[in-house]
C-alpha cells in the first residue's frame, strides 16, 4: 500500500525504552541561565554548559558537539518578565529574562525517540549509525525541525544516532521520501 509522504520534522519524539518497556513520561528539571540567547524547541537536544545551565547542541558527525548531551528539551516554565506570572512553554524564547527558567528533558540512556528523516532511508539502514539536520524550530508552535540526515547513513562509530526500527503507518513506510526511524541516540558510549 502506498502511503502519502509528508515533510513535516519534529525533531526527537520519545515513545519508548530500549527492549521495548513504555516511555513513562518522566523528565528532569534543569535550569537555563537568564538571557541564554539561543532558542530551543521542543524535540532539540541539550547539553550542560559549564556553569551547570543547559544549552542546546546539535547532533553532527561531531563527537565535541554530542560529548555532555543531557537529553532531549520537551519544555521549560519561568516568570514571564512582562506580566510577572508563571508560564509554561513548549519551547524556551531566545534571551527571556527571568531568574527562575527551568527545562523539562527526557534524559534516560536507554530513550527510543520516533524522528523523520530529511530523504529516503532503505531498508538497509536499519542499525546503521545516522546524522541530524539542524535546522532553527517552529516559534509559532514550539516544536523542533530538526531530522535524519538521510545521506549519512553509515556504520561510522562517531555518527550520534542509531537506526533501531521503521514506522509503518499512515504517513511513513520504509523508504519513503521522509521515512520516519525509531533511533536512540549515542551520547557518551562512541566517543
Amino acid at each position: 500500500m502506498a502511503y502519502p509522504t509528508i515533510d513535516a520534522p519534529y525533531g526527537l519524539k520519545p515513545v519508548g525504552l530500549v527492549g521495548g518497556r513504555p516511555y513513562t513520561g518522566a523528565t528532569r528539571q534543569i535550569p537555563i541561565a537568564s538571557g541564554y540567547g539561543t532558542g530551543i524547541f521542543h524535540g532539540d537536544v541539550v547539553q550542560y554548559k559549564n556553569d551547570g545551565t543547559l544549552i542546546i547542541t546539535t547532533l553532527q558527525n561531531d563527537t565535541s558537539a554530542v560529548a555532555g548531551v543531557v537529553g532531549v528539551f520537551q519544555g521549560c516554565s519561568f516568570t514571564d518578565p512582562n506580566t510577572g506570572q508563571k508560564t509554561f512553554r513548549q519551547n524556551y524564547p531566545a534571551s527571556t529574562t527571568a531568574d527562575d527558567i527551568v527545562a523539562y528533558v527526557v534524559d534516560d540512556p536507554k530513550l527510543v525517540f520516533k524522528m523523520q528523516a530529511d530523504e529516503a532511508i532503505a531498508q538497509t539502514g536499519l542499525g546503521n549509525n545516522i546524522s541530524a539536520v539542524n535546522t532553527a524550530g517552529s516559534t509559532s508552535i514550539g516544536r523542533s525541525k530538526n531530522a535524519l540526515d538521510g545521506g549519512s547513513v553509515a556504520t561510522t562509530n562517531t555518527l550520534p544516532l542509531r537506526v533501531l526500527e521503521f514506522v509503518e503507518g499512515p504517513t511513513s513506510t520504509v523508504g519513503d521520501a521522509f521515512t520516519d526511524c525509531l533511533v536512540t541516540y549515542l551520547p557518551l558510549s562512541h566517543a
